[in-house]
């Protein structure tokens, strides 16, 4: 099972080719989200609904929120579980791993949960975690 984070899936959202190329090679295989994934795209999309100044802006953001819900609707969203809370309490207990953003150690611990590979960019925080099988299929 492959799990993109959201700047992959903001990246595919985009049409990066990269992203759609790896995604048709690997079609056999699960591809999908996290519910932290979700939250934060949806959040992203809600803010900016929120925040927007004129009439025009108003309905440009609800359109991406239309848009972007249309989209994850059509994938597979990998839930929080019993054995990704476990992960998560494991995570936190490491004083190293505290520095990553508390939504980077949901996620990460939903995919060693899951024996998942996680895509993303931020390979940087990813990494610290042992175990965790992370890809680039942005650049």
């Amino acid at each position: 099972m492959y799990l993109l984070d959201t700047d992959t899936l903001t990246h595919l959202y985009r049409g990066n080719s990269n992203v759609i190329r790896q995604l048709k090679a690997v079609e056999d295989v699960d591809v999908g989200i996290t519910i932290i994934t979700k939250v934060e795209v949806l959040r992203g999309r809600i803010d900016y609904l929120l925040k927007a100044e004129t009439g025009a802006d108003l309905l440009k953001a609800q359109e991406l929120l239309f848009r972007t819900e249309e989209l994850l609707s059509q994938l597979l969203i990998v839930p929080m579980s019993q054995a990704a809370s476990r992960e998560f309490d494991r995570l936190r207990a490491v004083s190293k791993y505290r520095k990553i953003g508390r939504a980077d150690l949901l996620i990460a611990s939903i995919t060693l949960a899951n024996k998942a590979t996680l895509i993303t960019r931020n390979k940087r925080h990813f990494k610290q975690i042992p175990n965790l099988r992370v890809e680039n299929w942005v650049d």
